[in-house]
């Protein structure tokens, strides 16, 4: 089978034409219903549990939670193929993704009853808000492909990627500073009650209208929805460089994903912050700052491509990871700490733009959600990991010792990168 050269597709419309658009409002409100979830079973429960006495290693445990987003590709064939009962009348996407957004609710408020003092159940009840909450995103990414053209992409990703960050800013720098002057369990109630809007949006949203195979046997549905979208990757690549590119994908964003998890919320605590300004500085500067940094790495790849924006912000977003260190030399200072998420979050944001096109430019359209999931999930894997061994690691090494050790990454990345690169513009791929 003959394989299209990877080319990076620069954006067709404004971002300001882009929030003009009913899609694009459909595609914010999503953005929020995805992002609101994913800290609250992370960074933002990682405080909750140091305030009930939960020891680090354990704290960095029970918040690698999230790590149920990087193995959704497990269950993605199941969106692709089969409907839920109950939900059949909304259609394949929406059913989907109303199930999954209820699940969410349902999983927080069962956090805000059972509170740690159960720990068990609650994290149990944690799991199940990480398993809807990564199976809204399979939902959100295959509507996302599936209502538009190919040429709308690009403005609904950008105005995805903003609902996304508001839903990162309620569920981090909110939730933080509300903490300070109401209990945990009410916060996570008002978690749950900012559902409702994604939930009356799914209602109202259109369904795709695309023609699926339905196949009548069961092993066809199992070659049709598990084992094509998998053997088409190493069909269309060979395993050679099917495996490189695959050992690439799961490298090189572990510096930023193993600051992501449980550790972070101790370390900014044990250096001397309030939960205010850390919120504040954090979620919120942080967070619009991050926003700025999507914007400077969309206009990279479209002046440079993907490939060569990509090898750029992998040395960028991994080696910002030492400035934590500076941070160490001056604790509880506001000054250093804006500085350090500043450059934190900036290169992150940057990184953004480049993954996806890197990401996309590798999928066959015939599955597509399926090789999606797989791969977003295959960049963010090792990082849980990381993960949860973080809080055993920075209480063996030091946190110093641990931000040393994830910015070890960028090496074999780096090395895989410029290997993978060759061989794809040996093949005549377009690699800049």
């Amino acid at each position: 089978m003959p394989i299209e050269p990877v080319r990076a597709v620069a954006p067709r419309t404004s971002v300001w034409q882009a929030f003009a658009q009913p899609a694009a409002w459909t595609m914010a409100m999503f953005g929020f219903s995805s992002g609101l979830p994913f800290l609250l079973v992370a960074g933002t429960l990682a405080y909750w549990l140091k305030e009930h006495g939960v020891v680090l290693s354990e704290i960095t445990m029970i918040a690698s939670a999230g790590m149920t987003y990087a193995l959704k590709f497990l269950w993605a064939p199941l969106l692709d193929h089969w409907r839920l009962p109950g939900f059949m009348r909304l259609g394949q996407r929406r059913g989907w993704l109303l199930f999954a957004q209820l699940g969410v609710t349902a999983g927080l408020l069962a956090m805000a009853w059972l509170t740690p003092a159960r720990l068990p159940p609650f994290v149990a009840a944690t799991l199940a808000v990480a398993l809807f909450g990564a199976t809204q995103d399979i939902a959100i990414d295959a509507y996302r492909i599936e209502i538009a053209p190919i040429e709308a992409q690009g403005a609904l990703v950008a105005t995805y990627s903003l609902g996304y960050r508001i839903g990162l800013l309620t569920a981090g720098a909110l939730a933080l500073i509300a903490a300070d002057h109401l209990r945990w369990p009410w916060i996570y109630v008002g978690m749950a009650a900012c559902m409702l809007p994604p939930i009356a949006m799914t209602l109202l949203a259109r369904e795709p209208q695309v023609l699926r195979r339905a196949p009548t046997r069961w092993r066809d549905a199992m070659r049709l929805g598990v084992v094509d979208p998998f053997a088409d990757f190493f069909r269309r690549y060979g395993v050679a460089l099917a495996l490189l590119t695959l050992a690439f994908i799961l490298l090189f964003k572990l510096p930023e994903q193993a600051t992501i998890g449980g550790v972070m919320g101790p370390f900014y605590r044990d250096m001397g912050f309030t939960k205010t300004q850390i919120g504040a500085i954090t979620k919120i500067y942080g967070i619009w700052i991050g926003i700025v940094g999507v914007f400077i790495g969309g206009a990279m790849v479209a002046r440079w491509g993907a490939w060569r924006s990509l090898a750029v912000m992998i040395v960028l977003c991994g080696a910002s990871n030492l400035l934590y260190l500076l941070l160490m030399q001056h604790p509880g200072s506001v000054l250093m700490l804006t500085l350090v998420i500043s450059g934190e979050n900036l290169t992150l944001g940057m990184l953004g733009p480049p993954t996806v096109a890197f990401l996309s430019s590798l999928v066959n359209r015939e599955h597509t959600a399926t090789q999606y999931a797989l791969l977003s999930s295959l960049v963010n894997l090792p990082g849980k990991v990381l993960g949860f061994f973080a809080g055993g690691i920075a209480m063996a090494a030091g946190y110093g010792g641990f931000f040393v050790i994830t910015v070890l990454g960028i090496v074999p990345a780096v090395l895989l990168f410029a290997m993978v690169r060759a061989r794809f513009r040996a093949r005549g791929f377009d690699v800049r």
